[in-house]
């Protein structure tokens, strides 16, 4: 039974990077016969998961929940059982592509415009040429193209389902078709491909070690952005007073 530190009302995974990094790695290796569900919470998805019943259903059925945001570090260690580090949806892209590059994994990229989506998998194929690309497709497609999208997925049959559509739409449309989808496992990424593509630049490494690379965002992007961080107080209020 995988140990989890509970933040209200969700199951997050003790495990650091490393030891996350090698139980997905097994769950490509051992024989499966449903889809390994992966998501990587921060505060915001704590907050939806209060107010979305469809999400916090979702959240509840997933494998593996990791602490995407040093606000969920943090309030597992006012709760008196500190998780270790974050672990987010973007260093384990990047980590098990490196694990890929060695082992063959097979990935398919869901999600983003397609000119990131091209170009970040380019990069992928560049940087780790031992990687098996399965297959890619944007993630600006009508309903009347998604039963195609299922199927060449499923023809694929990849180790790795990469989506980057956003939260908490990709972990609807993974749940959604999650019995069709014909993967060992999948997550969603957020912005991630962006990154890889280089169109997005991830926050300097000096503002990664002080844990403010949601400030980065924010100011980067502040007519996107601050909206969802005011959910950030409502979270920190919660953890505090003993509602979380």
């Amino acid at each position: 039974m995988q140990s989890t530190v509970n933040i209200m009302g969700i199951p997050f995974s003790t495990l650091d990077l490393a030891e996350t990094l090698q139980h997905l790695a097994n769950q490509v290796d051992s024989p499966r016969d449903n889809l390994f569900h992966l998501i990587t919470a921060n505060p915001e998805f704590v907050m939806t998961a209060l107010q979305d019943r469809e999400f916090k259903s979702i959240m509840d059925a997933a494998h593996l929940i990791t602490p995407d945001g040093i606000g969920i570090v943090m309030a597992s260690k006012w709760k008196g059982t500190p998780l270790r580090e974050r672990v987010t949806g973007y260093d384990i892209l990047i980590g098990l592509l490196e694990m890929g590059n060695e082992k063959g994994f097979s990935f398919y990229f869901l999600g983003a415009d397609e000119e990131t989506s091209r170009k970040a998998t380019e990069n992928i194929a560049s940087r780790y040429p031992g990687v098996r690309i399965a297959g890619r497709q944007h993630g600006f497609f009508g309903k009347d193209q998604e039963e195609n999208i299922v199927r060449s997925i499923q023809s694929a049959k990849p180790d790795f389902l990469i989506v980057a559509m956003g939260a908490p739409y990709s972990e609807k449309w993974i749940t959604k078709h999650k019995a069709e989808l014909q993967s060992k496992v999948a997550f969603g990424v957020g912005g991630s491909l962006d990154i890889i593509a280089g169109t997005v630049q991830r926050a300097p490494v000096i503002w990664q070690n002080l844990h403010l690379e949601w400030l980065h965002r924010l100011l980067s992007k502040p007519s996107l952005r601050w909206r969802r961080q005011l959910l950030l107080p409502k979270f920190a209020w919660r953890v505090v007073t003993g509602r979380g």
